[in-house]
């Protein structure tokens, strides 16, 4: 065996052991990482604007964005954030104090059922409401005592996340003013040709955009709808069923759909059949139309991918990353695709 062939080997396996050790190294703040990348690709071209308007300097282009992100997005958010807290805060006053009875929209609910279903209750023993009641305060004050005794935990928690998103707006900055020379060591090591290199990552950028742009929209558009349609029903806290109606609708398809469905159904049970019967309509006819006309406009007609796809992508990187699987799923996809496509043209090539 030649020396030359030996010592590529070496720099191949010492490049694979560092690249690894690196990856251990920050895999505690991956998530940080990723959405700082996210935030710089979807906020580049507001940077290159700023960036010609300040006269080519960096510094001041990069912290303008910083900024300009950080309150357009910041404010908004602790606004409702704060709405919620106060929503929460007297749909928990109205439990204790029963003018929301819990124990009796489960007692409707239990009475609707049929025979069969009654008696599987009973053989698990919740068909008593004043037990399954004291079963839930006994619950409430195990973790209450569990809240207690991990203060100390939870206020770690709460440090790592700050921590975490210092690192992303550090992240975020540095992207945005030193992106290109990174990009220039990414195409010097590469073994991709330029152009091929190019084409991946123009598929990368536009599937972040259209995922991130289509998301911000399907949730702010299905959540305020959501919010007005059970705050007109007389559902308690709307703006906190509203919120979480955005939040599901990052998942196509069924995303909705899992928190109207049993809303409706509970009213169908109950026998508040003009209610169940519009909230169905609103999911099914409304929310679906919004689905189907908004979303291929937003994340399919910009990412050419096919919506099964997106659908299964979406699931599949929300079970495995959490919430930045709304993201990642999608991307892994149109990568996945970017690069067949380009092996398929290279074996082609070769004919």
């Amino acid at each position: 065996m030649s020396r030359p062939f030996r010592s590529t080997q070496a720099r191949q396996a010492l490049t694979l052991l560092a690249s690894a050790a690196l990856l251990w190294v920050i895999w505690p703040y991956v998530g940080a990482i990723f959405w700082s990348i996210v935030l710089a690709v979807v906020f580049a071209p507001l940077y290159r604007w700023l960036l010609r308007a300040s006269g080519g300097r960096r510094g001041v282009a990069g912290a303008s964005t910083l900024l300009i992100v950080a309150v357009a997005a910041g404010i908004p958010t602790m606004l409702l954030v704060l709405a919620l807290l106060r929503q929460a805060r007297a749909l928990y006053a109205d439990i204790v104090a029963r003018r929301v009875d819990i124990g009796a929209y489960v007692g409707r609910i239990v009475d609707a059922l049929p025979p069969a279903a009654r008696q599987a209750l009973e053989s698990a023993g919740l068909d008593d409401l004043a037990s399954l009641r004291d079963k839930l305060a006994a619950n409430a004050v195990e973790a209450s005592q569990y809240v207690a005794t991990h203060l100390l935990g939870i206020g770690l928690n709460v440090f790592a996340f700050a921590l975490g998103f210092a690192i992303m707006l550090y992240l975020f900055y540095v992207l945005l003013t030193d992106g290109g020379r990174l990009a220039a060591q990414v195409e010097r090591f590469s073994p991709l040709e330029p152009d091929e290199l190019g084409a991946l990552a123009r598929t990368f950028a536009t599937v972040i955009r259209a995922t991130v742009k289509g998301g911000v929209v399907m949730a702010a558009t299905q959540g305020a709808l959501g919010g007005v349609v059970l705050g007109a029903l007389g559902i308690a806290a709307p703006l906190f069923w509203g919120v979480l109606f955005g939040l599901l609708s990052m998942i196509p398809a069924v995303g909705a759909g899992l928190l109207w469905a049993p809303i409706a159904l509970y009213f169908l049970v109950t026998g508040a059949w003009w209610k169940g019967l519009g909230l169905v309509f609103f999911g099914v006819v409304v929310l679906t139309a919004v689905d189907n006309i908004l979303r291929p406009i937003l994340v399919g007609r910009d990412t050419h991918l096919p919506g099964s796809m997106i659908l299964v992508t979406t699931l599949g990187g929300i079970a495995s990353f959490g919430v930045s699987g709304v993201v990642i799923g999608p991307v892994v996809a149109a990568m996945f695709v970017a690069i067949w496509q380009l092996h398929g043209a290279g074996s082609e090539a070769r004919r």
